[in-house]
């Protein structure tokens, strides 16, 4: 039998799909008798109104599917506008705080000050600033809380290098940009995927919240807000869950380009798991 043959390659591929059931099955299983506890408490009347049955948001769902969609587009294109500015300020600043002390000394104080403003008080000023029906208004709110997870992780990784590694490289007389090419960059790159992860819920929840505050009414802040007042339970947590759904679908494409821009630091972290 060759190692190249199929009959070779049978256990690897076996070993692969349990591991991957290991990890999956648990929490599926878990999740399904939640559901299922949710459904019959709620049909019994022992848990609040509010919180609907998954049989009402699965209904929801099917009665509302048109404007829930339609919703969702709406504010899947605020979140990732807001993700994609958010970052790029995020990177910018990164860049010019690591290269810079100056810069450092003056940039990390504004974003930890930025980042401790309560996220309520932001959405009046960027309605008035924007106009209340304009999507740049929900995309600042998510950009200004994707900046600073991205600018405080971006700025680590390019400044935390070993100095072992910067040593050895100008011993080669090689120029800084050759340093942050080679070593800060690659450096970086794990920090500033972390911070991307968790920022793509965060720009969900800025588009969302914001949509609270006014906006066209087909976008799910508004929708949820419009259906919980009006006694639709169901159709609000559709919404909820909706956005939920996004932003889990969000968070898995980062990992997946993760996984593929830095396969040498995911192996390690899988190995030493």
């Amino acid at each position: 039998m060759t190692a190249g043959s199929p009959t070779a390659t049978r256990p690897g591929l076996a070993g692969w799909f349990s591991q991957r059931a290991g990890r999956i099955l648990p929490p599926l299983v878990v999740l399904v008798v939640l559901l299922a506890l949710w459904q019959i408490l709620g049909q019994q009347g022992l848990i609040p109104r509010p919180l609907s049955t998954p049989s009402s948001i699965l209904n929801a769902f099917s009665e509302h599917s048109e404007v829930l969609l339609r919703s969702g587009w709406a504010t899947l294109l605020e979140a990732l506008g807001g993700l994609f500015i958010g970052t790029t300020l995020g990177l910018v600043m990164a860049f010019a705080a690591s290269r810079f002390i100056v810069a450092r000394d003056i940039l990390l104080p504004l974003a930890i000050g930025a980042a401790a403003i309560p996220l309520v008080a932001l959405a009046p000023i960027f309605n008035n600033w924007f106009g209340i029906a304009n999507p740049m208004s929900k995309m600042a709110m998510s950009a200004v809380l994707v900046f600073f997870p991205i600018f405080i992780s971006a700025t680590r990784g390019l400044v935390e290098v070993s100095p072992g590694a910067l040593e050895l490289m100008r011993s080669y007389a090689v120029g800084e940009t050759e340093i942050l090419r080679k070593v800060r960059i690659p450096n970086m790159l794990p920090f500033f995927f972390t911070a991307l992860k968790v920022s793509t819920t965060l720009a969900f929840i800025g588009a969302i919240v914001a949509e609270y505050f006014g906006g066209t009414s087909e976008v799910i802040g508004r929708v949820v807000i419009t259906a919980m007042f009006a006694g639709n339970f169901g159709l609000g947590w559709a919404g909820i869950l909706l956005g939920a759904f996004a932003a889990i679908v969000a968070y898995l494409i980062v990992s997946a380009v993760e996984r593929r821009a830095i396969p040498w630091y995911i192996s390690l972290r899988d190995g030493e798991a």
